[in-house]
């Protein structure tokens, strides 16, 4: 259900020992720096219906433990409206933010910009967005709240400009607000649902859920850490396959562990971040968020075991760079028979996705751990992982191509390709004496590295 909750409401439902921020001066002009007729006498109005004197409310608060800077803002006042007003209090509060070194969650529900203050108000989410990018690089978190309605430039800046996006259910939210849409858009398109589905958004959160998962999310990406996460324990077989073949059919099977498996046994506290922001996501092929390891916060994106698809490459990379910013170590999980090759992933931009996958990796300086847990299929698998810092588990191969395939494009009968997996020396040992990976893991509580045979 929408939420109708004034700021401060707002501010209650997920918050603790709130302190609203001093706030800038400007001189007051009646009507506004455009002499808008009744434009004064309309701010007295909406100050006296909701005893705020903006469209804003900012502050510091706890959410679960974790103290950050709470920008919220007030529907009541102008349907939320930003002005140049606004614009001072959103500055100063991200300001405070950067001096204090405090995570910023604006919980957001406006119209848009201010039309009695013409340009100067949509100029606004020009400074917005600045303080934003200084935020981001002082790597300090942004987590918005998307309430009910979130439309206009709040929604292209503080909203969908945040490094996580949580959306309270039936919530309106979309560029365009209600009265400027074309009369025959359908209006499922501007809910929180439909942008968590098209990848602009991570997640629904109930208002009940809210406190508590806000409070996980700011706990999980305050931590930063410059020590390399440990390659998880094998969870499958113990041990080495015979021969190339043996090593594909064990990745193969279906009774195999696979990610959602080895992130249970590894991490806790996950959290989850969903979308490419480009209208995509692959919920079937990559999984990334963020997760607890023995006190410390892991970033993870791991494969599945299906074909990766171009929405899954770039939401990994935007969770290597998210947690390349925060300073939070990686660790993915490698697990594909290769990125997807239909034509609709050609046409999704298969191959400038990998490239950004392998630039975001290539790129990172926090450090990155990668443990290959089945397949690994070519270069749609090697996008994932870490140059000089790739694990396997007994039951994984990695191959520049699919046995099948190198058979094929050597023009050799399909029954060949059993003798084709040797010779690419594709077994988790081979890999550890051609130096692609640096050892093959065990279960737990046993050595993490076996010689080559």
């Amino acid at each position: 259900m929408a939420d109708r909750l004034s700021a401060r409401e707002a501010v209650a439902l997920l918050a603790d020992d709130f302190t609203e921020l001093g706030h800038p001066t400007r001189k007051p002009s009646p009507d506004g720096p455009l002499g808008w007729p009744g434009y004064g006498a309309a701010r007295a109005r909406a100050a006296e219906r909701t005893g705020e004197r903006e469209s804003v409310v900012c502050g510091t608060a706890s959410v679960e433990g974790t103290r950050a800077v709470v920008v919220a803002f007030e529907f009541g006042f102008l349907g939320g409206s930003l002005g140049e007003r606004t614009g001072d209090r959103l500055v100063a509060a991200y300001a405070h933010a950067r001096a204090h070194r405090l995570p910023v969650v604006p919980l957001v529900a406006t119209g848009g910009s201010r039309m009695q203050e013409g340009m100067l108000a949509l100029t606004q989410l020009q400074r917005v967005a600045r303080e934003s990018a200084l935020t981001r690089e002082a790597g300090l978190p942004q987590i918005a709240v998307v309430r009910d309605p979130t439309t206009g430039g709040g929604w292209a800046t503080l909203g969908a400009g945040a490094d996580v996006i949580l959306a309270l259910p039936g919530a309106q939210v979309g560029f365009a607000g209600s009265r400027v849409r074309p009369a025959d858009a359908d209006p499922a398109a501007y809910t929180a649902e439909a942008q968590v589905t098209a990848g602009a958004a991570d997640a629904l959160v109930r208002p009940e859920e809210l406190r508590g998962t806000l409070g996980r999310w700011l706990r999980l990406l305050t931590r930063p850490s410059s020590a390399p996460v440990p390659p998880p324990p094998a969870l499958g077989r113990a041990d080495l396959p015979a021969t190339g073949w043996d090593a594909v059919r064990r990745a193969r099977a279906p009774e195999r562990p696979r990610a959602t498996a080895y992130l249970d046994a590894f991490l806790t506290s996950r959290v989850t971040i969903s979308g490419d922001r480009c209208g995509g996501t692959d919920p079937d092929g990559m999984l990334c968020g963020f997760g607890e390891h023995q006190g410390r916060t892991v970033a993870y994106a791991a494969q599945t075991g299906a074909a990766t698809r171009p929405a899954g490459y770039r939401t990994a990379a935007r969770l290597v760079r998210l947690a390349d910013r925060l300073g939070v170590p990686v660790l993915t999980l490698v697990d594909t028979p290769g990125a997807a090759n239909d034509a609709e992933a050609e046409r999704q931009g298969a191959g400038p996705a990998i490239a950004d996958l392998f630039g975001a990796v290539a790129a990172a300086r926090t450090p990155v751990t990668t443990l290959v847990v089945g397949e690994g299929g070519s270069g749609g698998a090697l996008a994932l992982a870490a140059p000089g810092n790739t694990w396997a588990t007994p039951d994984s191969y990695f191959s520049v191509i699919a046995p099948e395939l190198a058979a094929a494009i050597l023009k050799r009968p399909p029954e060949e390709a059993e003798s084709t997996a040797d010779r690419l020396r594709v077994r988790p040992q081979d890999l550890v004496e051609l130096g692609v990976v640096r050892g093959v893991v065990e279960a737990a509580g046993r050595e993490e590295e076996r010689p080559a045979d």
